[in-house]
């Protein structure tokens, strides 16, 4: 008898456990999205050997890696990568057609950004007239706003207001960038009224001004860097009152010169945007309030670097590897205050970035630099004996022809023949592959990939008429001397970026498999149980969850 009535108590306790539900949905405690800009893929073994076990590696090793994972639109550009990482959708839908983008019915430059109806919170400058309103549709942070009824806080943090901005979304909690005015960190009226106290603080402290204050010298023997080119390069820029761009670069002296915006040229910027990222997780309590929460962090600094000096420069290299361990600090950091396996963190890219054109040209390989002030010049030239009209073309923003549409409709100029006279002259230039009537796309016989990558690219309201595809290495420079590196065009060094993921409800593994930028937000939509973003064109990576 006390076996049955032992058996009776068993069995009910096992059907009352099974028919309630989990009092919580399993979700990571924080999601930490890092985007480091102009991160080429290959920079992930390009300088593997020289990582430490907790940054990169730690990364590669206890993480999940998609391998072959590209930008499939053009251009390829900071503002649009960041929209499309968090919005799993394309120019063509979320709007942000470049950093800067033409309303092609007034032929008015918007910055992507950019927001005349509200001002800066802590800074007296134009810094802080800046929102997320040009953004057209919602970003994952977005969502998981919606899907826990705002619990969930979300915060963007960059040195550039883009790369905070597009990030947090619209319903963020905060995005915070960099003012180069006083080398503080501040905020629009379209997130709060005055920053937190712990950011004034924070700001207080100085530490912009204090990163500037020491000599930006190798981290390693100057002959240790093989994966560079020499020091003294013809392909590098110098900074102001630089007699030549070598190590040590002596920041206090050019302080005067440059102002605070010289730290973006240096690692110590993406090590300031560090420290702000974890000051923010302890004052904010992220990931310790019972909720699940989201910071994005975009470290801009190995963009201005890349720009700066070029992929093959020592000052690249050095970047790298100083970024290398400031990312194992922050790892550790993370595992610490919320626990290793208990947060998610992605690591991946907004573009690549070219090798000098001068400097493949003079190792012997196909690349070129195409006079765009010369050539705009010329075209308008052309079409006014034509056309009776000066100013016709008013830019080649983005490897594009935005025509002055106002006077095209008030002079009422027969649009296709004006198409075809640009591209005909276009197409005889040197270094030009082709050029594309978004309008007419499938009229011309173009490779079945360039031709998605146009179409997501294309958006009617803010994007030119026609898009110009330069040969592969050629880039757009008025400058015959031409130093740094540039971006923007569908080839795979600007196109094959960076994505791995590390921790909470992440396998461990690789794969070879193409995937795209806008597949990360499905793959967190799905991860966290929540709803994809309403522009979204990308698919969840299976691979990458367990």
């Amino acid at each position: 008898m006390k076996r049955f009535f032992f058996l009776l108590i068993t069995v009910g306790s096992f059907l009352q456990s099974t028919a309630q539900p989990s009092k919580s949905l399993p979700r990571p405690k924080l999601v930490v999205g890092l985007v480091v800009d102009q991160m080429r893929w290959d920079y992930l073994y390009r300088y593997y050997d020289r990582y430490e076990s907790g940054g990169f590696r730690r990364l590669l090793n206890e993480g999940f890696s998609c391998e072959n994972t590209y930008i499939n639109y053009v251009p390829t550009v900071t503002a649009i990568g960041h929209a499309s990482i968090y919005t799993g959708s394309v120019p063509a839908i979320h709007g942000i057609a470049g950093n800067d983008f033409i309303i092609q019915a007034t032929g008015k430059s918007m910055y992507c950004t950019a927001d005349s109806t509200v001002s800066a919170v802590g800074s007296n400058t134009e810094w802080g007239k800046m929102s997320p309103r040009n953004l057209l549709v919602s970003t994952i942070t977005d969502e998981l706003k919606l899907a826990t009824n705002f619990r969930s806080k979300t915060i963007g943090i960059s040195l550039k207001d883009r790369g905070a901005i597009l990030a947090a979304g619209h319903l963020a909690n905060a995005a915070y960038w960099l003012d180069d005015k006083t080398g503080d960190w501040i905020s629009s009226t379209f997130y709060m009224s005055e920053l937190p106290t712990w950011l004034k603080q924070f700001n207080s402290e100085k530490r912009t001004a204090k990163y500037l204050e020491q000599d930006w010298n190798t981290l390693y023997p100057l002959n240790t860097y093989k994966q560079s080119w020499e020091d003294n390069s013809q392909f590098e820029s110098k900074f102001k009152g630089q007699e030549t761009p070598v190590f040590p670069i002596k920041l206090a002296s050019y302080v005067a010169q440059h102002g605070y915006n010289l730290i973006r040229y240096t690692p110590f910027g993406n090590t300031l945007t560090l420290d702000l990222a974890k000051v923010i997780i302890d004052k904010e309590q992220m990931g310790q309030r019972g909720e699940t929460d989201f910071l994005a962090v975009s470290l801009s600094s190995t963009d201005y670097i890349g720009h700066h000096f070029s992929p093959n420069a020592i000052e690249t290299e050095d970047a790298y590897l100083r970024l290398d361990k400031d990312l194992a600090s922050f790892l550790t950091y993370l595992d610490k205050k919320l626990g290793k396996g208990s947060y998610t963190l992605f690591l991946s890219a907004d573009h690549g970035g070219a090798h000098n054109p001068r400097f493949l040209m003079e190792k012997k390989m196909s690349a070129g630099l195409w006079p765009t002030n010369q050539l705009r010049t010329e075209l308008n030239q052309l079409l006014e004996q034509r056309f009776g009209k000066k100013g016709l073309v008013q830019s080649f923003s983005s490897y594009q022809i935005h025509f002055n549409n106002p006077l095209l409709h008030a002079e009422n100029i027969d649009m296709a023949a004006l198409k075809d006279t640009c591209i005909r002259f276009l197409e005889q230039q040197e270094g030009v592959a082709m050029v594309i009537d978004f309008e007419n796309i499938n009229r011309r016989a173009i490779p079945e990939a360039l031709k998605i990558m146009m179409a997501n690219g294309y958006n009617r309201a803010r994007t030119g008429s026609l898009q110009i595809l330069l040969h592969p290495a050629w880039y757009g420079s008025s400058n015959p001397k031409a130093t740094g590196t540039s971006h923007g065009v569908w080839n795979p060094y600007d196109a094959h970026i960076p994505l791995i993921w590390l921790g909470w409800g992440i396998q461990k593994g690789k794969s070879h498999q193409q995937v795209s930028i806008t597949d990360i937000a499905p793959t967190l939509a799905s991860l966290l149980h929540i709803q994809v973003p309403n522009g979204t064109v990308g698919k969840a990576i299976p691979e990458v969850l367990k």
